[in-house]
């Protein structure tokens, strides 16, 4: 299968690479060019614009970091839009609004190019091991013909319902993880503040309800207030934002989305939006006193 992707960051590189291992043809696309060379070396094709590398290309996955950036590489200035074919289909596995997912569908579906919506989970370790969950939108023929690229990319793939289900999947699945994340910090600094062994807290809650990939894979980030990244907190953020703004339009309160959501705020304020997202512990350990 021809496979054109667009955005070579974290994320993308990894998935697009995936897909090369999988034995598809890939070009690639990407606002900095150098960050094209990982996929490039393992047998890319590199394309000058969105557009172009859409050409010919029976499907194109988007992976970028916002709702403008999504827009303007499909359909902007030298975007998808300009380039896909008719029948094409687009799988945009960025996360961004739910509701400016549906107008990239209709406006691509005026010219004849299909789309659905396929946010993922996972963090960079998923990317690399294709092992994300991917929550899909569309339409049913339309999710059957992605597979053999999403499958490349995932090991969870969930048809949840309609174009732009899968936005709507991912923003619960953001709230979800922000609410763990700021429990296990929350966990973590308690048991530091009394002066336990945290290695042997975790592996004694680990096996029971509150164990988690979080509390397995960042506990000790945040006991070490060491925060190497996996998935930034910026990133995040942006998704919590995309996340409370669907739940102010359905009346829906959601007051941990909302404290974790200042929490982020105050850390990019002070320059560590760049750090993985357990560095939420970073303001409870202050908060608390607890030394570095």
């Amino acid at each position: 299968m021809n496979v054109a992707f667009i955005g070579m960051g974290t994320m993308g590189a990894p998935m697009a690479i995936n897909i090369l291992k999988a034995g598809h043809a890939v070009t690639v696309h990407n606002r900095t060019r150098e960050k094209e060379m990982p996929a490039v070396e393992a047998g890319a094709s590199r394309a000058a614009t969105p557009g172009d590398a859409a050409s010919g290309a029976e499907v194109i996955i988007t992976c970028v970091s916002d709702t403008p950036d999504a827009e303007a590489v499909i359909l902007g200035e030298n975007g998808i839009v300009h380039g896909a074919g008719v029948g094409s289909l687009l799988i945009d596995m960025s996360t961004i609004s739910p509701a400016t997912t549906r107008h990239i569908a209709a406006a691509l579906a005026q010219k004849g190019i299909r789309m659905i919506d396929a946010p993922v989970s996972g963090g960079s370790e998923g990317a690399q091991n294709g092992t994300l969950a991917v929550m899909v939108g569309g339409e049913a023929k339309d999710v059957q013909a992605a597979m053999p690229v999403l499958e490349a990319m995932g090991k969870a793939i969930t048809h949840v319902g309609g174009i732009g289900s899968g936005q709507l999947t991912k923003a619960i699945n953001q709230i979800v993880i922000a609410a763990t994340y700021v429990g296990v910090a929350e966990g973590m600094v308690l048991g530091m503040k009394a002066g336990l062994d945290m290695q042997k807290v975790i592996e004694a809650i680990s096996g029971g309800a509150a164990g988690s990939w979080v509390l397995s894979n960042r506990a000790m980030n945040m006991v070490n207030n060491a925060y190497p990244l996996g998935f930034r907190v910026r990133l995040h953020h942006k998704d919590l934002r995309i996340a409370l703004e669907a739940a102010r339009e359905l009346g829906v309160c959601l007051p941990v989305g909302a404290l974790t959501d200042q929490i982020e705020n105050g850390l990019i304020s002070r320059g560590f939006g760049d750090e993985d997202l357990s560095a939420v512990a970073r303001s409870l350990r202050e908060l608390a006193g607890v030394s570095t």
